[in-house]
């Protein structure tokens, strides 16, 4: 028998968490789905990203609540096992396992298409192989690495950001001025019905900003720093993507456009000329790889929790690597799965991702439904518009978001959570045991002997 450690280093502060979320975010997003915010709105895309930050930011309120109780790096499989039900727990971790997974491979893939769209001499599995290894080295060696070429790359495409958002003020003040600001935000053609369209496909931009409560056993004082860092990664992430899409729409009114899908380039070249667009593309590219290197790194981390606690086979993924301390092993997983695209197109790949996302987020809603009431039960009192309206309105809002996707999109999520039913009735002996319960003490609980908390996990 030898001694597997069970728990990462907690060193990541208030700073480096937000920057994580934001990487995830992939701020770049705004500009690549500009045409189709601003089509689907009718001319109006920052107002449809205001609707989307206010309906994720109901989320995040939830995700940050839950994760001030519950500090640990399971997420939304760890708030439903404690406030639900073990094997309700276990299906949505299994729901979030669903868009974690494929979300690399499909962020690699997009890589690999733009890369190949401005260097053909490459071919595009060629840039997808270089992509998959290079984010798994650098999540192999661990989140400081990673923490360290988040940072620098964040850098980048901020500024670049930056640079398009005053270029595209002095365009719009050029043409037009503060009238067609104004018609920015909302014009004769747009209407109630088109913003909220807008802002169902406009909130696809914040998928990951709840990848940050999967760091809670990498953080310093996790029960303060992970409720206000998704936040501020909502926060932060809704006010780039209006302020960015308001100056675009401000540089271009209206909806119509040639090519909705390369509408940003479209904007960037009308701007700042065609050296700009290209360099601007470049560096959203190495944005993009900041954002593969967030994604991977807590996919693994997820996948790290459900082995430790028995919910995938412990031996393989409830591992970590003796001197670095990281999910070695799940890491090179999830680049196996990246490898995957070789054979996929970016339609395939992307067809499905959402609806483990929504559902997830939905979960969390009711989990802290759930917690106000046991709590009230014991005699403690929460805010009911805090702990019951709110989150009740989050929950809504996710379950209109999974009705917006395809039919294709939801035959696929719902076979995924079938499989996932079978796979608990083989660990549970035909729901006859109960799911596997969480074992390891929370980050900052040390009240309970090494012993009760399981704080080693043994392996032969």
């Amino acid at each position: 028998m030898t001694e597997q450690p069970a728990r990462m280093r907690g060193d990541l502060g208030l700073l480096s968490v937000v920057a994580f979320g934001v990487a995830y975010m992939a701020p770049a997003v705004v500009t690549s789905i500009f045409g189709v915010i601003a089509a689907t709105s009718k001319g109006a895309a920052p107002t449809a990203y205001v609707i989307a930050t206010g309906a994720m930011l109901l989320t995040g309120l939830s995700y940050a609540k839950m994760a001030k109780v519950h500090p640990s790096s399971g997420s939304v499989y760890t708030y439903a096992r404690k406030e639900l039900d073990a094997r309700i727990g276990f299906l949505a971790g299994w729901a979030l396992l669903l868009d974690y997974l494929f979300l690399p491979m499909v962020a690699w893939l997009l890589q690999a298409i733009y890369l190949h769209a401005q260097f053909p001499a490459v071919p595009e599995w060629a840039w997808l192989v270089i992509n998959v290894v290079l984010a798994t080295v650098v999540n192999v060696v661990g989140l400081k690495a990673a923490d360290r070429v988040n940072r620098i790359l964040l850098v980048g495409v901020t500024s670049v950001l930056v640079v398009l958002a005053v270029l595209c003020a002095r365009h719009g003040l050029g043409h037009g001025g503060a009238p067609a600001a104004g018609h920015a935000f909302w014009n004769h053609a747009t209407s109630l019905s088109s913003v909220t369209a807008a802002a169902a496909v406009a909130a696809y931009a914040f998928l990951g900003f709840d990848a940050v409560s999967t760091l809670s056993e990498e953080v310093r004082d996790p029960r303060r720093t992970i409720p206000r860092s998704i936040i501020l990664t909502v926060l932060t992430g809704g006010g780039i993507f209006i302020a960015i899409s308001f100056l675009m729409q401000w540089a271009h009114p209206g909806g119509s456009f040639t090519d909705e899908n390369s509408a940003g380039y479209l904007v960037s070249t009308t701007v700042g000329g065609h050296t700009f667009a290209d360099v601007a593309n470049i560096v959203g590219m190495l944005g993009g790889f900041a954002s593969c290197v967030a994604i991977q790194a807590s996919t693994s981390r997820l996948m790290f929790v459900m082995g430790r606690d028995g919910a995938l086979p412990r031996r393989i993924f409830g591992r970590l690597h003796r001197k670095l301390l990281t999910p070695v092993t799940n890491v090179l997983v999830i680049g196996g799965i990246g490898l995957l695209a070789l054979n996929l197109s970016l339609a395939d790949a992307t067809s499905f991702i959402n609806f483990g996302a929504f559902l997830g987020f939905a979960v969390v809603n009711l989990c802290v439904i759930a917690y106000a009431v046991r709590q009230w039960r014991s005699g403690t009192r929460h805010s009911r518009v805090r702990y019951i309206l709110l989150p009740a309105a989050g929950a809504a809002v996710d379950v209109y978001l999974i009705t917006q996707l395809g039919g294709t999109a939801v035959r696929l999520g719902l076979g995924w959570l079938v499989l996932g039913i079978v796979w608990l009735a083989v660990i549970t002996r035909g729901f006859r045991r109960p799911a596997p319960e969480l074992r390891l003490r929370s980050t900052d609980d040390t009240s309970a002997p090494p012993e009760a908390t399981g704080s080693r996990v043994r392996t032969a």
